[in-house]
Parts: C-alpha cells; sequence; structure tokens
C-alpha cells in the first residue's frame, strides 16, 4: 500500500485489484454503484491506484456548503445543454490534459435501473481514449480495475463486454444493480 488511502482501505479489509496499465487518459467507469459509501471508497481506491482522476458529478450537488466538499473530492459538476453537456466536457478536459481519468458511475443512481446513461461511451469516442471498467465488490471486499476495453468502435459490442464484465459483481445493495438491458 502506498498511500494513506490504501492503509485505510487494507485495515477496513479491502483489497486493491488490477491497474491502468500506463494508460494516461480513459474514461472509467465504476460500478456497482448501490450506496452513497461506494463514492468515499472509489476514491480511496484510486487515490491508491495512484492515478488523476475526476469525478464527473451531478451539478445538482453544488450547492453551498457542499460544492465545496464536493470540489475537494475531485468532482466536476456537469450538466445537460445542448452543444456543451457532459460529453463535451470530458472529451474537451481529455484532449487538454497529458494525464486524467474521468470517472462515471454509468447507472447514474444508486438505485435499480437497467438502462444505463450512455454518455460514458460518447465521452471516450469523442476523446478517443479506451473505456477502462473498474468496480467495487461487497462480496469480496475489492476494488480496481476489471478490465480495459481499447475497441469502443460498437456500442452494443461495447455494452456485452461491460456485462460480462460485471455479472458476478456484487455490490453493497445488489438487489439496486442490474445490467444493462441491450436489444
Amino acid at each position: 500500500m502506498r498511500t494513506i488511502s490504501g492503509k485505510i482501505l487494507k485495515n477496513l479489509g479491502w483489497k486493491i485489484t488490477g491497474d491502468f496499465a500506463g494508460l494516461k487518459k480513459s474514461v472509467t467507469i465504476f460500478a456497482p454503484h448501490t450506496a452513497h459509501i461506494d463514492a468515499i471508497y472509489g476514491k480511496l481506491g484510486f487515490t491508491e491506484l495512484g492515478v488523476n482522476f475526476k469525478f464527473l458529478s451531478k451539478k445538482e450537488l453544488f450547492f453551498f456548503p457542499m460544492n465545496l466538499v464536493m470540489k475537494k473530492f475531485g468532482s466536476i459538476p456537469v450538466r445537460g445543454v445542448k452543444g456543451q453537456n457532459a460529453i463535451y466536457q470530458a472529451a474537451d478536459l481529455l484532449n487538454n490534459s497529458e494525464e486524467l481519468h474521468i470517472v462515471v458511475s454509468p447507472e447514474g443512481w444508486i438505485k435499480r435501473v437497467t438502462s444505463w446513461n450512455k454518455g460514458f461511451y460518447y465521452m471516450a469516442l469523442k476523446a478517443r481514449v479506451p473505456i477502462v471498467v473498474s468496480y467495487l465488490d461487497y462480496e469480496k471486499k475489492e476494488m480496481g480495475v476489471k478490465e480495459i476495453i481499447y475497441d469502443i468502435s460498437d456500442f452494443k459490442s461495447v455494452m456485452k463486454q461491460i456485462n460480462t464484465i460485471y455479472k458476478d459483481v456484487k455490490g453493497k445493495n445488489p438487489k439496486q444493480f442490474a445490467l444493462q438491458e441491450i436489444d
């Protein structure tokens, strides 16, 4: 364990697995997201992995004094304005950085959803970066990187890979986690 974050996780019984394989930039998905505490564990885990990262969070969470906490936490507010939405914001951040990993919870909520927000895919496509599939498994007390998807040319294929990767991962509230439905 290289950081205080790593020591905290170790003391809590968590194990970090995988790494970013030297990647300088990515869109990183983080799932399952079934409890608010997931964000704290995610922050600790990404810090221990030693990568430069920013979380994308809904702009509604950036009210005083919560905005101070969110910014300190490494979150960036995003909104859905045509031409300036989260996809464009993330692509601009990635294109203007030497090293950055944008972390997104594709489920968008801590409740059960079967239709994930596809924005993470379009962010990666627009910025021409791979998708890092990271996870938080409460049953195994593991977190880290499961896989890196380099070929992101087809959304359906990417989602099938992601579903396979996450199929046995258990969130804090497992009944609240669902994989993306693919037609």
